[in-house]
């Protein structure tokens, strides 16, 4: 009886935060202490005494959270800690381009005061009194409309301004009701559909079958495929790993009018030379390759959390094999299926690298904005009102997941025991299963034997076979003196700096994306669907629109931060951060609340059970993101296109520049070197951070099974 009487006291805040006074005096020796402004110089308490009146109110609100917290006025902690940050936004962008940036001191002091707001507001019954939670939401909610909607707000807002700078909303509706955005000609015999159109039909051709292939992977490697489950394993991610515009090159050396199977169809069979694969067929089955492997990851991580014995219940019930996946397991994947269908759709939508090299007469929204933005015509007008259709577009599809989800329970995962064996599949889907995958992974080997043969003969793209090694001595020289090693290639730098910069910005993704996707799921709280859909908004902006808007957003004070490493990790994180959020949502969908219950009974706290409960049954999503994170980050190419550098230039930026050169070869070598590079960080990743155990026996005890 006394454990019952004690439990409601573990959900309420504890009669003193000592964070949260921690916290806010953690804000208060960064203003005191630590330079405010980027590049040095002074702190905010000498810039005060020094004449920028500014810096007081800073100064004053970080003493009056701490004297609150301390003293319980949980609602005075709260008005001064926010406030505080109001006011240093405010007053830094009336001041403008002629102020000062805001540098390390401002980033931790803002940040302290950012946490102790969100922990004050807990205590006074915001987010259920959970400090952890409210922290969580809080910060991310600001990180993300500092580094999405801030920038993305400034360059859409040209939209309804025309070329003299003068505002004109009439022009903003011609210029989203023009026939070549909405144009459906195709249908009626035309020659052509408009842009909305043409991306519509491809990102949706692209969800469902990347999510089906998807599932068949899923299928053959958890439901009767072990065997084989290194290889596939290994070929699935391959397209990860691999620059988007070098599998469409692939493509193109092999079915392009002039490519090697062309050649032979017309040599063997008298099949006329085509330009079929420039078009809707070439960009789909590009895409395919590249974004399949995500779904599969999706969907390996939710069948393997399916519990077995619901499987084994049902056959004890003499249900055939097919019925069992009819009726138990299909119905139980519709959240990793939605998922990975809403992540195909949106990034068929904001691909660049594919489309720009395939795509021929059919435009597609993601290349019309980069031309608007960096072609001739340069209407950033225009591009705005484009990348408004595109938003459009990915809110349709999430509100379309959302009601094929619908509100029923998923949940497989419970603190019971399981032990469970999962059920074989039907025969025909079995063997319908293994030999479209066989086929895949054949297709796949010989597009990358195209790419590693290319980097290894003189010109793989004119018929020239001659072997030579000099495309990876051009890229990656080394010179051996009495000094050491030195890189004497011109790809090295490049090379370094993209993995430094996926290397601290594919942590950072994970983190931000399964904490948002733990509160979204495990917690009820005003504007929850909000928050859902802020954190999926940046995968709806194509990668030009955001690498336009970070320059035009920090490229001047008080967020200058363009030309340096921390911008290029930012749009990483905030760029990729949809893929932890939904992978940690179809993971979660599976896991019982009453885990989080019971670790709270026992007296834990919410970061507790997060870290001891949570995170461990979190490791298939958390895979999952960090591969995502990592490799998108070293191959993406549409955003940070724009916010490279001469002294922070990336691998996709040089191949890009490669390419433009003419230098094919030495392009298609770069990326094979980046593809072994991935595979073994990844192999890592996998190695280090191993599956989900959740105590199921081997597959060694006989299963009832009848029927087929």
């Amino acid at each position: 009886m006394e454990n019952i009487a004690l439990a409601p006291a573990v959900f309420a805040p504890a009669a003193r935060d000592r964070a949260t006074i921690y916290v806010a005096a953690v804000a208060l020796v960064a203003l005191v202490f630590v330079p405010w402004a980027a590049g040095g110089g002074p702190s905010a308490l000498v810039r005060a005494f020094g004449g920028d009146s500014g810096m007081w109110p800073l100064l004053a609100a970080a003493v009056i959270a701490i004297i609150c917290a301390a003293r319980e006025y949980d609602r005075a902690a709260a008005y001064a800690a926010g406030g505080a940050v109001v006011w240093a936004f405010a007053a830094a962008f009336v001041v403008g381009p002629s102020g000062p940036s805001f540098g390390i001191g401002a980033a931790i002091a803002l940040t302290a005061l950012t946490v102790s707001f969100a922990r004050s507001i807990a205590r006074r019954g915001v987010f259920a009194g959970d400090p952890t939670v409210a922290t969580i939401v809080v910060v991310i909610a600001t990180l993300l409309v500092i580094f999405i909607f801030f920038p993305v707000a400034k360059a859409l807002v040209a939209a309804v301004f025309d070329a003299q700078g003068r505002f004109a909303p009439q022009l903003a509706v011609q210029r989203l009701l023009t026939e070549d955005v909405w144009g459906i000609g195709c249908l009626g015999g035309g020659t052509r559909c408009g842009v909305a159109i043409n991306s519509a039909l491809l990102a949706t051709i692209v969800g469902v079958l990347s999510t089906l292939m998807g599932l068949i992977f899923a299928l053959v490697v958890q439901r009767g495929g072990r065997r084989y489950s290194g290889l596939l394993k290994l070929m699935s991610i391959l397209p990860i790993v691999t620059p988007p515009f070098v599998i469409a090159l692939a493509l193109v050396v092999l079915f392009g009018r002039t490519g090697i199977v062309t050649g032979w169809l017309d040599a063997w069979f008298g099949i006329a030379r085509s330009r079929w694969l420039y078009g809707l067929p070439g960009v789909t089955l590009a895409q395919l390759l590249t974004f399949s492997p995500i779904a599969f990851m999706i969907l390996y991580g939710a069948l393997t959390a399916i519990s077995p014995a619901l499987e084994e219940a049902a056959q004890t019930l003499r249900a055939s094999r097919g019925r069992v996946f009819r009726t138990v397991t299909w119905p139980l994947l519709r959240p990793a299926l939605a998922n990975a269908f809403l992540l195909g759709f949106v990034e068929s939508l904001a691909d660049f690298g594919n489309p720009i090299v395939l795509a021929g007469t059919f435009e597609v929204l993601s290349t019309k904005i980069f031309f608007a933005v960096a072609g001739a015509q340069h209407d950033p007008g225009r591009a705005a009102a484009l990348a408004a259709v595109l938003l459009g577009l990915t809110l349709l599809a999430f509100w379309l997941q959302q009601r094929w989800v619908g509100r029923l329970s998923y949940v497989t995962v419970t603190g019971k025991g399981d032990g469970g064996l999962p059920a074989k599949l039907p025969r025909q889907l079995w063997y319908s299963c293994f030999g479209i995958a066989a086929t895949w992974i054949f297709f796949t080997l010989v597009c990358y034997a195209i790419i590693f043969v290319g980097g290894f003969v003189r010109d793989i793209g004119r018929g020239d076979m001659t072997p030579t090694f000099g495309h990876f001595l051009t890229g990656f020289g080394m010179d051996l003196d009495t000094k050491g090693s030195i890189f004497t290639g011109s790809a090295w730098a490049s090379l370094f700096t993209t993995i430094e910069v996926a290397a601290i910005s594919a942590p950072l993704t994970a983190m931000v994306g399964l904490l948002a996707a733990y509160v979204i799921t495990r917690h009820r709280f005003v504007g929850r669907r909000a928050f859902e859909f802020l954190t999926m908004v940046s995968f709806a902006i194509p990668g030009t629109v955001i690498g336009v808007s970070y320059i035009v957003a920090f490229n001047v004070a008080p967020l200058e931060l363009t030309g340096g490493m921390a911008i290029l990790v930012l749009c990483f994180v905030f760029r990729n951060m949809p893929v932890g959020v939904r992978a940690g949502v179809a993971a979660l969908a599976q896991i019982d609340k009453t885990l989080d219950e019971a670790s709270s009974t026992l007296r834990a706290s919410t970061l507790r059970t997060l870290r001891e409960v949570i995170l461990p049954l979190l490791r298939p999503a958390i895979l999952a993101t960090l591969v995502f994170s990592f490799t998108h980050a070293m191959t993406a190419v549409s955003a940070v296109i724009f916010l490279a550098t001469a002294k922070y230039n990336l691998a996709t930026v040089y191949v890009i520049n490669r390419v433009e050169a003419g230098e094919y070869p030495l392009a298609i070598a770069y990326s094979a070197v980046l593809i072994f590079v991935m595979l073994a960080v990844l192999l890592a990743m996998q190695k280090l951070i191993g599956e989900t155990r959740l105590g199921r026996r081997a597959a060694t005890a006989p299963v009832l099974v009848t029927g087929n």
